[in-house]
């Protein structure tokens, strides 16, 4: 089960990039949408679609089929994560989103690898002491928002970057380095592509200053 799912998530993140270039369409009335538009989750695939905004509003309801993703970006500078727990968390690489599964009645954390979104299995300790540690975390809203670490050159002295972001969001990012991976490294186009990622989500993103326990 767990790989069929995996597997439809792959195919839907690759019509997810493709639609980059072609002509997109609301997958539920069919009206023609703007470049800016909505976009739905089903909680248990993981499948999104793209959405109207008159669409969108019907899927408000949590206990419905498709979930309405939010689209405000929140850029936490003050978020506090030291090593030590990042390395509890179990990622492989210095990046990873983590979002509350309804279906699965848990925390989840994927990391973005060439061969799609990878699991980790993540000690439920360990993350309830990162979230103690930032109440903000409690505003994460289940399915459709993720905590977004970025982690990569913090050894090198660059400073980590930590979002609450939509999960369409995240799955695009993991998608692009499917897209773009070459070779055991990557590349120098797939590290190009995840700094202008971030670069953008960082201009579109709200500063929230206020997240770490008083």
């Amino acid at each position: 089960m767990a790989e069929e799912v995996k597997n439809k998530t792959f195919a839907n993140l690759q019509r997810f990039i493709r639609r980059g270039v072609e002509a997109e369409r609301c997958e539920l009335c069919g009206n023609a949408l703007f470049h800016e538009h909505q976009h739905l989750i089903e909680p248990v695939s993981r499948k999104l679609a793209c959405s109207c905004d008159a669409c969108s509003l019907l899927f408000a309801n949590d206990k419905l089929k498709y979930r309405r993703i939010p689209r405000q970006i929140r850029s936490l500078p003050n978020f506090q994560l030291s090593d030590g727990q990042w390395d509890s968390l179990l990622v492989p690489i210095g990046m990873a989103f983590f979002f509350y599964s309804g279906p699965a009645e848990k925390m989840v954390a994927l990391y973005p690898s060439p061969a799609g979104p990878t699991e980790s299995l993540l000690s439920l300790e360990a993350w309830t002491e990162i979230a103690d540690e930032n109440p903000v975390l409690k505003s994460l809203e289940a399915d459709v928002e993720a905590l977004l670490v970025n982690r990569i050159g913090k050894d090198r002295g660059r400073e980590a970057e930590y979002f609450i972001a939509p999960i369409d969001e995240c799955f695009k990012l993991t998608g692009l380095i499917r897209a773009n991976w070459r070779g055991l490294s990557g590349g120098t186009e797939v590290w190009e592509e995840i700094g202008k990622f971030f670069t953008g989500l960082k201009k579109r993103s709200t500063v929230v200053r206020e997240t770490a326990r008083a």
